[in-house]
């Protein structure tokens, strides 16, 4: 028998997301890839773009960073920065799919100026086979946007997967995650993905 895997997923409204963006048109041209933080963020080479090779910045760059005051970024801000990632199936966003969510976001002090994202996600279908996948975009799109005071850990939400161990085990595996970023068919998918962020 033949039947249709997760014909109806939970869609949920754009208005109804959560978040601190003021609420645009779908007219309005998109003017930078940072969006809500072009303005407030200095540019820097961690917010270039991850599929091209990195520019060394001088050393005077690196310390008057230093000086300046650190803002503090926290779950909503996070949940703004991957909520608009389409996934790779569907015609929507992560964020309307809810495959990510504000409560499964967590931020936890490392070191002194370090920090945690931890970011669970919730897969629309307990066998996705895109999962990781959807995971690494998520994955790259915070390591593109944030400082690198983030380390960023995107795991599949307990419960939520067949496979989540396993799915876990290569998401959470920094070799494994540089060598898919080598690849030139999933990069393009990546590429994709990340098109509509805002």
């Amino acid at each position: 028998m033949s039947e249709i895997l997760n014909a109806n997923p939970t869609i949920r409204n754009a208005s109804d997301l959560p978040t601190r963006r003021g609420r645009t048109s779908s007219a309005t041209p998109k003017t930078h890839t940072l969006g809500l933080f072009a303005s407030s963020i200095p540019s820097s080479t961690y917010l270039s773009d991850p599929f091209e090779e990195a520019i060394p910045s001088s050393e005077s760059d690196s310390d008057a960073d230093d000086d300046n005051l650190v803002e503090p970024i926290d779950e909503q801000e996070i949940y703004d920065l991957i909520s608009t990632i389409s996934d790779p199936e569907h015609p929507l966003s992560l964020g309307s799919l809810a495959v990510v969510n504000l409560p499964d976001i967590h931020m936890k002090p490392l070191a002194r100026d370090l920090q945690t994202v931890l970011v669970e996600i919730t897969p629309t279908i307990t066998h996705c086979s895109l999962a990781t996948v959807i995971g690494l975009g998520v994955r790259v799109r915070l390591e593109q946007a944030l400082p690198p005071r983030f380390r960023v850990d995107v795991r599949i939400k307990e419960g939520t997967h067949s496979t989540g161990e396993q799915v876990n085990k290569q998401l959470g595996d920094k070799e494994r995650v540089a060598a898919a970023l080598e690849n030139a068919q999933l990069m393009s998918v990546l590429r994709k993905m990340l098109e509509t962020c805002q």
